[in-house]
């Protein structure tokens, strides 16, 4: 089984961060940019969890204001680290061409860089 405890960490971190910024920080962008990031880990979780049913549901994370996004970073991070941790070794997941080890490292990669773009 796969370690994917890299990914709830960076995830948590910038989850805790996002709850605790203030109002203004979050509407000069910290929400929108985390916001983004959810719904790319929300994407990445339903392809690895439709990988094997061959049907990709199109559900998009919803914009529920600004006072949300630490939690929405949560959920769909998490989502991505069972679906990640339910990949069994050599098994490509939704994306044949990539381990998930690689998987794992590039999730980690894109929620580092969109904590700190939103909490320049």
């Amino acid at each position: 089984m796969l370690d994917t405890s890299p990914l709830t960490a960076a995830v948590e971190r910038f989850a805790d961060r996002l709850r605790a910024a203030p109002q203004s920080r979050l509407q000069r962008g910290a929400a929108a940019e985390a916001l983004e990031l959810a719904r790319e880990l929300a994407v990445r979780a339903q392809r690895l969890e439709a990988a094997a049913s061959g049907a990709f549901p199109a559900r998009v994370m919803p914009d529920e204001g600004i006072f949300v996004v630490g939690d929405q970073v949560a959920v769909a991070g998490l989502d991505l680290a069972e679906a990640l941790a339910a990949l069994r070794d050599g098994d490509a997941g939704g994306d044949g061409a990539k381990a998930p080890s690689e998987l794992l490292d590039e999730a980690v990669a894109l929620v580092e860089r969109a904590e700190v773009r939103a909490m320049r």
